[in-house]
């Protein structure tokens, strides 16, 4: 065999996302690309705010002396006490800029972390619903991955579940919010809680356990709802983001990991991720977007355009019979299956040119997920085949 069994396993095990994907471009040659429904793939479909094309020219026209030479590998001076500032903001806590590591996006954050946390064979709790690359990230480090379930009715999070879960083997807990795939926000009161308990533990036994908080979408909410940051909440915390969906920018793969000041082993934190960062071969963000971001903290794009689809498909959907929770950030939708099988259904949905994720490629097999990051017109032109597609399943018109 030309690779390892273990890659070749993974591969047959991998995204749901990109395999569907993968189908919309088989289907789009055919039928053509105005014929087909891909809610897929959580690629934004908004452009960059003006501000950031703004400071991209001038950058370009009034280039800084040595802007594209190696840096600190920590990232740029100015680019980190930027963010450290913003979080400082949000927290209401006093952040660092030493606390903050510019990365190559959230994806590069999160194998930073835990290269430099985890010890082979230790736990790494993760919530189910869950992004699916989780438990490869925490396979690359030698770590063990356990699934927790969120509540089934709500997707918020399960604290006695958490609670049950931990061992002496557990050394980090991965939350997102708002999640990908439910678009659920967590509240204060249950991360305040899984805090109180995490700490509890640290200060009877000495076992730290580090939350990982996944937070590429904390800048879209909906309804005049806010984020709660992590740093208050939880003292052992980790924050690890990206720019992609805030500022519209995946393709960049900019975005930064900050560690709680909160945290007495911050320093030693600070000092391995830095290390990981380099020899994982990630060494820098890009130095551009480095500079670009640092002026653009306090900007976002416009979540009017997002919050308009969602409101459009959680109406339509409801009223054709699926049953959904309605997502207070992100741009996802996590109806529940008609069918027992999720892979079947969306087999079934791809007769109608509608492109889905089954839930189980988020280890959430009976539902299924659905990015509205995409043109409202092009969601508008699905619906008679959504409804045609309730009604082959049996659900009331």
């Amino acid at each position: 065999m030309a690779i390892s069994m273990k890659i070749a396993s993974q591969i047959s095990k991998s995204s749901w996302i990109r395999k569907m994907f993968e189908e919309g471009e088989h289907m789009r040659q055919e039928f053509g690309n105005d014929n087909i429904y891909d809610f897929t793939l959580g690629n934004p479909d908004v452009e960059p705010p003006e501000s950031f094309s703004r400071e991209l020219l001038e950058l370009a026209q009034n280039p800084l002396p040595g802007m594209h030479r190696y840096m600190s590998n920590a990232g740029y001076a100015e680019t980190r006490s930027a963010v450290a500032e913003k979080i400082s903001k949000d927290s209401g806590l006093s952040v660092p800029a030493d606390n903050v590591i510019m990365t190559c996006g959230a994806g590069g954050a999160l194998n930073v972390v835990l290269k430099t946390i985890l010890n082979p064979g230790e736990e790494v709790i993760i919530l189910a619903p869950y992004f699916v690359e989780y438990k490869f990230y925490i396979d690359n480090h030698g770590g063990v991955p356990v699934d927790v379930w969120t509540d089934r009715s709500t997707f918020q999070l399960d604290i006695d579940a958490i609670e049950k879960a931990l061992t002496v083997k557990t050394r980090a807990i991965i939350i997102c919010s708002p999640n990908n795939p439910t678009g659920v926000i967590y509240t204060v009161e249950s991360l305040k809680r899984l805090g109180d308990l995490l700490k509890k533990i640290h200060d009877r036994t000495g076992h730290l356990i580090y939350v990982i908080s996944d937070e590429p979408y904390a800048r879209i909410s909906y309804d005049g709802k806010r984020v709660p940051n992590i740093f208050p909440l939880v003292e052992s915390s980790v924050i690890v983001t990206s720019h992609s969906k805030d500022l519209a920018l995946p393709g960049e793969r900019i975005g930064y990991l900050a560690a709680n000041p909160r945290m007495a082993t911050a320093g030693q934190f600070i000092d391995g991720a830095v290390f990981s960062n380099r020899v994982l071969g990630f060494v820098n963000a890009p130095a551009l977007m480095q500079r670009l971001v640092a002026r653009l903290q306090n900007e976002s794009v416009d979540i009017a355009a997002y919050q308009a689809k969602r409101d459009l498909l959680v109406r339509e959907l409801i009223s054709m019979g699926f049953e959904l929770v309605k997502p207070d950030g992100a741009f996802y939708l996590f109806p529940k299956s008609p069918l027992a099988d999720d892979v079947e259904f969306v087999k079934m949905a791809q007769k109608h040119r509608i492109l889905l994720v089954p839930g189980a490629g988020f280890g959430a097999p009976g539902f299924f997920r659905i990015a509205y990051c995409i043109d409202i017109e092009i969601i508008k032109r699905s619906l008679p085949a959504w409804r045609a597609l309730a009604k082959e399943v049996g659900l009331k018109r």
